[in-house]
Formats: structure tokens, C-alpha cells, sequence
């Protein structure tokens, strides 16, 4: 049965802060609880190394969609099957608002009761707030990536028009 987690935060920087700090995958453990390490293979390819409930997985994702200051896409294609998204929005020069939505299936009974009972809601509750906290008392981003990585709809239309 697949779950869906959904949390949104203010976050006293601009847009383009958080976004950029978003990009910076390799520091998720930073303020992610469950994440022990990303490593980010190419612009596209991400591996993961996490530990719920006390059992470590590994995992790896694929970025399907990238548009700065608005929007990253991923998509699991190893390990337990989830997928997410996450959104930016510009609230005026100094505040953003991030939305984070995933989806995913809970594997084994520890995951399935941990979700029956809303701990991934908390614990993407609270690692927002971590990420705010991080990114207002840095005031800067450690790092940015600016690339775009187009959704499939708009790789097929560029292909599209191309043969034309």
C-alpha cells in the first residue's frame, strides 16, 4: 500500500537559499534524521544510505526533473520504491516556502506500522524544521547547483520539434 507524506515550511531566506542548499544533497545528513550519507554519483544519479527503524538500507535515485528555484523530481531505482518532489516558492525578497511531498511503500512491519501511525509525517515535520533552522543560521547556501533537468514530457517535445 503506498503512503504519502506531504510538509511545508516558511523559511526566513530567499527562494533561490533554499533551493540552492536543496541542491546540495551530500549535506542532508546535516538535518535529516534517518540519513546517513548521499553520495551524488552525476547530476542525474544519487546513492543513499539511511537507517529506519535501525535497519541501515542503501538505495539509488534518479533526479527526473530539475528547475531551479522551483522544483526537484526524483524517483527511486533501487531498494524500496518511493518517489517525491520538491517545491520552492517565492513569498517575497527574504522568505520562501519548501514543500516536500514523497510517496512511497512501507517495507516490513516495522515501516508499516511506523506509517499506520504517522512517524514519517513527524519525522518529515521535524527534519524541515532542521533544514530551516540550518539554512537561516547560515544565512548562504554550501554550495548550488543551477542545472535544469527537464521532466520526460518536455525531453519528448524537444525531440519532437528537433525532427521536424
Amino acid at each position: 500500500m503506498t503512503h504519502k507524506i506531504e510538509s511545508s515550511i516558511d523559511v526566513n531566506v530567499p527562494v533561490s537559499t533554499s533551493y540552492n542548499q536543496w541542491t546540495q544533497f551530500e549535506d542532508f545528513p546535516r538535518f535529516m534524521k534517518h540519513v546517513e550519507s548521499v553520495r551524488q554519483l552525476d547530476d542525474k544519479r544519487l546513492h543513499w544510505k539511511v537507517n529506519l527503524g535501525g535497519k541501515p538500507r542503501e538505495f539509488d535515485a534518479e533526479i527526473v526533473e530539475q528547475v531551479p528555484d522551483k522544483r526537484i523530481a526524483w524517483r527511486a531505482t533501487s531498494g524500496a520504491r518511493h518517489a517525491g518532489v520538491v517545491t520552492f516558492h517565492r513569498l517575497n525578497d527574504t522568505k520562501s516556502r519548501v514543500m516536500l511531498q514523497i510517496e512511497y511503500d512501507p517495507a516490513g512491519f516495522v515501516e508499516k506500522l511506523g506509517s499506520a501511525v504517522g512517524v514519517p509525517e513527524i519525522d518529515a515535520e521535524k527534519d524541515m524544521k532542521r533544514f530551516a533552522e540550518f539554512i537561516e543560521q547560515r544565512g548562504v547556501a554550501t554550495g548550488a547547483w543551477r542545472g535544469a533537468i527537464p521532466n520526460r514530457d518536455e525531453r519528448r517535445s524537444d525531440l519532437e520539434r528537433e525532427g521536424s
